[in-house]
């Protein structure tokens, strides 16, 4: 009987041991895609006249980062004809420094690749100021963490969609609309465990398009379930609103939008 324990301890602990191996899992790999990230964010009391476009590809699951493409041909034009160029500058990103938002104005982005013409249209859409900011002292699960409030008036005239950004040692991002606030006064909302007096908090609101609200809450919504490990199975493809024109097969990441911006700093008390 004590031969059998004694070969049961040893057991376990080649067992143990052998989950210490590290493990290459073979995975399938696809030919990469290009990533097309078009945000024109004009800030309020600034001419928005500098504007980024980034343009990559996506890389392999073991790989950092994704490679900047270098010779892509950048275009935005207005609706009103009036053309701006985008000139790369290093790492994939392609800059136009004499941009001319007007809000409500229609915008097409056409971006040339590898004899591919990708294209997508956008409106430049406005957004409300941030009235004031409130701190309290009643967030979290704890019901103690600090909480960060950022008041705006939503116009009643209008259907608004907002994108919410708080900036802090990471970045979160917040979604609202006005189907039940319709012309009321409301907030954007920040809560963390990690925020203490001192904190600077980086708070941008945004008017997005209805269209552009969608895919973020789609996006949002598959990373936030996603927690079932490497061998669950992936979320759809989340289409952006770019299109190849040339191969509808090869189709792009990301998307193309225009939004007006108002932004803050707040120090936490």
């Amino acid at each position: 009987m004590k031969s059998f324990q004694v070969y049961i301890i040893i057991f376990l602990i080649l067992g143990m041991t052998s989950c210490e191996e590290v493990v290459d899992i073979p995975l399938q790999e696809s030919e990469p895609r290009l990533v097309i990230d078009a945000s024109i964010e004009w800030f309020k009391g600034t001419s928005g006249q500098n504007q980024g476009i980034r343009i990559s590809k996506t890389s392999s699951f073991y790989e950092e980062g994704t490679p900047g493409v270098e010779n892509a041909q950048v275009t935005v034009t207005s609706e009103d004809g009036s053309q701006f160029e985008f000139i790369h500058q290093q790492e994939g990103i392609y800059i136009n420094n004499n941009f001319q938002p007007e809000i409500n104005s229609t915008y097409t982005l056409e971006v040339i690749v590898d004899d591919e013409k990708y294209m997508a249209t956008e409106t430049l859409n406005p957004v409300v100021p941030i009235d004031d900011i409130e701190q309290l002292a009643s967030g979290g699960f704890t019901g103690e963490d600090i909480e960060i409030k950022a008041f705006y008036t939503d116009p009643s005239e209008t259907e608004d969609y907002y994108l919410f950004k708080f900036k802090d040692e990471d970045i979160r991002l917040e979604l609202y609309e006005d189907e039940f606030t319709n012309g009321n006064r409301i907030f954007g909302y920040y809560s963390s465990e990690d925020i203490k007096p001192g904190d600077k908090i980086g708070i941008e609101i945004q008017g997005i398009s209805k269209s552009y609200y969608e895919f973020l809450f789609i996006l949002r919504s598959q990373v936030g379930t996603n927690q079932g490990g490497p061998f669950e199975t992936m979320p759809a493809t989340v289409k952006g609103n770019i299109v190849n024109r040339t191969n509808l097969d090869n189709y792009p990441f990301g998307y193309f939008r225009l939004s007006e911006v108002d932004s803050t700093t707040y120090i936490v008390e």
